[in-house]
């Protein structure tokens, strides 16, 4: 079976270097598939433990001229904001003998004292990019390390002979450059952490302890100590820290970092609680259910993980563009020294084009265009409620021109209500009271739908002597002396009882119970389910979006049509056993639709997986929610439109960050090559176009999904 680790890796600084290590690790023994994530600095390995292990993977890393550990984002964004300081101390002179000779006053510094300065910036901060040079070249691959060591070297050097020997100087072509590019890593860093803060946001979520009643007494013990079936009080205001059953108490649960709703939920004995959610006013006791990794919020996590560690097709190619990228820059740059040395004679004028050339060509940019807007678009995602399973569905979603919706739970409360009530006149008292015991020993919704409206009317129900239920028609029980039959007609017909003429079903499509009292039609029950009030606005919402809604239910037709009709859903199926569902999702899409699901029961699973891509209701079932590629964390079918939504304005960021990272360096570079550029100016623009992938990207932070 094969095991997960993720890794913080530090030393990549480009495109190149990502895809350096990521083959490094696909090429150790045991691994059984490795995804390094450039924008998160992550890398996330599949492998067999009984090949290999997390050390041995550790070394491959350190081989492979990075390392592995973790890393305290905070102290290495400060030390990394030291080194900024620091270097842009120390170049600040020579930028302003750069500008005041620009503006015309020939004042010079010291040819040692500019030496004096440049020295610590090119060896102490610039220290990092030799390091990655040399590992780079040590594996037989070349990264924008070596384009930075390699144009501030020759700059520093052929300046330092001439501190001895005479001559123009480029000392602050060498320390701008490596400030800049130092300055732009920073605050590119700090543009990642901030894309990926929507994951620590949610392991802040996890209280550290929870106070747990064993054996009559009061226990503060750490959260992963707890266990299932533990009892937890929670005061008011404190964070829930597990999930379970309120068996005491009620209260009102703010659940918005969870699930996107922005108004708490009162939740009561027998309603579930997610650890995680903050307890309002009322102090509760729950009977824990999961704990661990099978917790939701642990699930949540791991769910976004995955979509951001993930890698969208478009990046593989760009891998494979930057791969190349560095030794053609190399060639680049030689051919734009040899060029302008044949045509002007004058080494000067060679040097300085070539160098710009090298400095300004880094593919960190083109690196960073997809994960960086991967990550921001997924965390923004989960901030709403809307949790993507894999980077293959956030670029299905935006193609989806079909949604398909089941009925029940998605469009629908998922609970029916008994709507009307008709029992016979010279009926006993207690008919509904009955009616109701013999429902209360089945588990089916529609028969939790008549015990709660006995107990609203204050029934006292009495306790089932025996009872058998009959799959799609009814139940028959014994309850108090009373032999009781409810089901549909065909139910009743079966027992040999004759319907009332009296108790006629109200008209129109519904669902109908026909109860029987010792062989005599006693009451008519009808029943329906209300639709969800966000329903109207959802179906809008994909209108809006250009995307054509249908309905493909298990119920019968004319109650399939009935919900339909008043949300304009024109073309609504009925009558589905979960094998048609899964077959009307195939001939759509051999139509040429692409298609998403959308349900929330064991019977959507089949079409869910069909589907090219799956959404399931988060408070649907387990099955459901394994099987699709999208859940929404909150039962509001408005979620649907902006999960097409969020993918959408993802992809629209890659793009135009592939766009840019593109013609960045299409214009650059030729300006570059004709000396239209000095190195200082070619640093500065390296730097900024990384940062400015970064900056767009995190432009998907402000992202909301409708109220």
């Amino acid at each position: 079976m094969a095991a997960q680790a993720r890794f913080a890796i530090s030393g990549m600084t480009c495109a190149t270097c990502s895809a350096r290590l990521e083959r490094a690790l696909s090429g150790v023994p045991g691994v059984r598939a490795a995804a390094v994530n450039l924008a998160l600095d992550l890398a996330d390995i599949s492998y067999d433990p009984n090949i290999v292990t997390p050390g041995g993977l550790i070394r491959a890393v350190d081989e492979a001229g990075f390392s592995a550990r973790i890393i305290d984002d905070a102290t290495s964004s400060t030390r990394d904001g030291q080194a900024v300081f620091m270097a842009s101390v120390l170049t600040a002179p020579l930028v302003a003998e750069m500008i005041l000779h620009a503006a015309g006053r020939m004042i010079h510094l010291p040819p040692w004292f500019a030496l004096i300065l440049a020295t610590p910036v090119q060896f102490v901060f610039g220290a990092r990019f030799y390091r990655g040079a040399a590992n780079a070249l040590r594996h037989g691959s070349a990264n924008m390390d070596v384009l930075v060591a390699l144009g501030t070297t020759a700059a520093f050097a052929l300046s330092a002979w001439r501190v001895w020997f005479g001559g123009d100087l480029y000392l602050e072509s060498s320390a701008v450059i490596i400030t800049l590019v130092l300055l732009g890593k920073w605050l590119e860093s700090r543009a990642k952490a901030s894309a990926s803060a929507a994951i620590r946001a949610l392991f802040d979520l996890r209280p550290a302890h929870a106070r747990v009643l064993r054996q009559g007494q009061s226990f503060d013990v750490p959260v992963s100590d707890v266990i299932a079936d533990d009892i937890v009080t929670i005061k008011a205001g404190e964070k829930i820290p597990v999930d379970g059953i309120i068996i005491s108490g009620e209260t009102d649960c703010d659940e918005s970092m969870l699930t996107g709703e922005s108004l708490p939920v009162h939740r009561k004995i027998d309603d579930r609680v997610i650890g995680g959610a903050m307890n309002g006013t009322g102090a509760i006791t729950i009977r824990t259910t999961t704990v661990g990794r099978d917790a939701t919020l642990a699930k949540i996590i791991r769910i976004v993980e995955d979509a951001q560690h993930g890698k969208a097709p478009v990046q593989k190619m760009v891998d494979r563009v930057s791969a190349v990228f560095v030794p053609v820059v190399i060639a680049l740059a030689l051919a734009t020294f040899a060029i302008w040395f044949a045509v002007g004679g004058s080494f000067d004028h060679a040097f300085v084009p070539a160098i710009s050339v090298l400095v300004i060509a880094c593919p960190c940019a083109l690196g960073l265009a997809t994960p960086a807007a991967l990550v921001a678009g997924t965390a923004a995602a989960a901030r709403a409620g809307i949790l993507i399973k894999n980077i293959e569905a956030l670029e299905k979603a935006r193609a989806i021109d079909t949604v398909a919706l089941d009925k029940t739970g998605t469009l629908t409360e998922g609970r029916p209500t008994v709507t009307s009530l008709a029992i016979a006149r010279d009926a006993a008292p207690n008919t509904l009271a009955l009616i109701a015991a013999a429902e209360a020993a089945s588990e089916h919704v529609l028969a939790r739908a008549v015990v709660d409206l006995a107990k609203s009317r204050g029934a006292k129900i009495a306790p089932v002597k025996s009872s058998r239920a009959v799959p799609g028609r009814g139940i028959i029980a014994d309850v108090d002396g009373h032999h009781v039959v409810i089901g549909n007609a065909a139910m009743l017909n079966d027992a040999g009882v004759l319907l009332d003429a009296e108790l006629p079903p109200p008209p129109g499509p519904a669902t109908h119970l026909f109860a029987a009292i010792d062989r005599r039609h006693v009451a008519t029950l009808t029943l329906a389910e209300p639709l969800r009030p966000s329903s109207p606005a959802a179906i809008e919402r994909l209108r809006a979006l250009a995307v054509r809604p249908i309905m493909l239910s298990g119920d019968r037709p004319e109650i399939a049509q009935a919900i339909a009709a008043p949300l304009g859903i024109v073309d609504a199926r009925g009558g589905l056993k979960p094998e048609d569902k899964a077959g009307e999702i195939a001939r759509l899409k051999k139509s040429g639709a692409v298609v998403a699901m959308v349900g929330d029961g064991i019977n959507d699973a089949p079409a869910l997986a069909a589907a090219d891509v799956g959404i399931a209701i988060g408070t649907g079932t387990d099955v459901a929610v394994e099987t699709a590629d999208v859940t929404l964390l909150h039962p509001d079918p408005r979620l649907i439109a902006a999960a097409i939504s969020i993918s959408r304005a993802t992809w629209r960021k890659i793009r135009q960050n592939l766009f840019w990272a593109m013609i960045y360096n299409l214009i650059a570079l030729p300006f570059a090559a004709l000396g239209a550029l000095t190195p200082a100016l070619a640093g500065a623009a390296m730097a900024a176009s990384s940062v400015s992938v970064v900056l767009n990207a995190l432009a998907l932070k402000r992202w909301r999904a409708p109220d």
